[in-house]
């Protein structure tokens, strides 16, 4: 893939966060969606690629936009697999709560995972816990190991589980054997990714979240040296056949940093829309406003920061704001 596609699709994700950034704090999850679906569906026409997405705002029977097997790109190009999250934290946007941000993924045709929109049971962590753990493996093992691999006492362990019933024996056993557990109200993504940040603030990532966002994080984990594993969790038939109708023979099967998101070169961006642990939200300063993205590219390990002013007239302001 050229170089150029890494700018290009941090103005995709640019183009979400602007279109969604008056919806924060409104309440407004379908409008906000709509708003930044519609934004980075018509910024990806631009785009020098021929693109299939696999991973994006619905299965195409079921979504009006950026749907899976919807081609984008305006033609040109490579030939390239599309993974877009417009919104990730919708609800943290309505609420105007930190870590909503949007998203996108390219990597070549093939390399990323066509995932069904279902739960999926996932481990994420650093690059120095990379090949050393297993989704596999029953939850004190796999704390005893990272513990004994990161050089400290469970005691000083930090793990990020989202808030939800289905994790509280998760969240009970872990502090019973005295580790740090920090809650996350949403932020899937997010969630996963900052084990591999430097003020991350976790060491591990698990319990189980959309199936779609794995994907999303497992390619930035690609680009920052750290690991994934996931595990599909159909809860119906329907949703096994589903699984087998996107080619996934074996849905219980234990899906490695590969399986997710290929060997071969991958993008990965991301836009703030509001403040976050590792981006700041869109800015209003007049007439203009201020976004702050971040690009990775596994093939070559960059991590670029953008910073843009962009100027937005009143009436277009007002005519985002309905």
């Amino acid at each position: 893939m050229e170089r150029e596609l890494a700018l290009e699709l941090v103005r995709v994700t640019e183009a979400a966060a602007l279109a969604s950034c008056s919806f924060v704090g409104r309440g407004h999850c379908d409008g906000a969606d709509g708003a930044a679906t519609e934004a980075m569906r018509e910024m990806l026409k631009s785009v020098d690629i021929r693109g299939t997405v696999v991973i994006g705002e619905g299965e195409m029977d079921e979504a009006p936009m950026l749907a899976q097997g919807e081609q984008v790109g305006n033609g040109h190009g490579p030939d390239v697999d599309v993974a877009v999250d417009p919104i990730e934290g919708t609800t943290m946007l309505a609420k105007a709560l930190p870590n909503a941000m949007s998203v996108a993924a390219i990597a070549p045709r093939g390399q990323l995972l066509t995932a069904p929109d279902i739960y999926m049971e996932k481990l994420a962590c650093g690059p120095r816990l990379r090949g050393l753990l297993s989704l596999d493996a029953p939850l004190p093992v796999t704390l005893q190991q990272a513990a004994q691999a990161l050089g400290k006492p469970l005691q000083e362990l930090t793990i990020a589980v989202l808030e939800r019933d289905r994790h509280r024996a998760h969240i009970e056993l872990a502090r019973r054997l005295g580790v740090r557990v920090k809650l996350l109200a949403g932020g899937d993504v997010i969630g996963a990714i900052a084990t591999a940040l430097p003020r991350g603030g976790t060491d591990l990532y698990i319990g189980s979240g959309g199936a779609p966002e794995g994907v999303l994080a497992a390619v930035a984990l690609r680009c920052l040296g750290g690991d994934f594993q996931g595990r599909l969790l159909p809860e119906t038939q329907e949703q096994r056949d589903r699984c087998l109708k996107l080619g996934i023979q074996d849905p219980t099967q234990t899906l490695q940093l590969h399986d997710l998101a290929g060997n071969d070169d991958a993008i990965f961006a991301a836009t703030g829309i509001t403040d976050g642990d590792w981006l700041n939200g869109v800015t209003r300063e007049g007439d203009y406003l201020h976004t702050h993205s971040v690009v990775l590219r596994a093939g070559t390990g960059t991590i670029r920061h953008v910073n843009a002013i962009h100027h937005r007239p009143l009436q277009v302001r007002l005519a985002q704001s309905g």
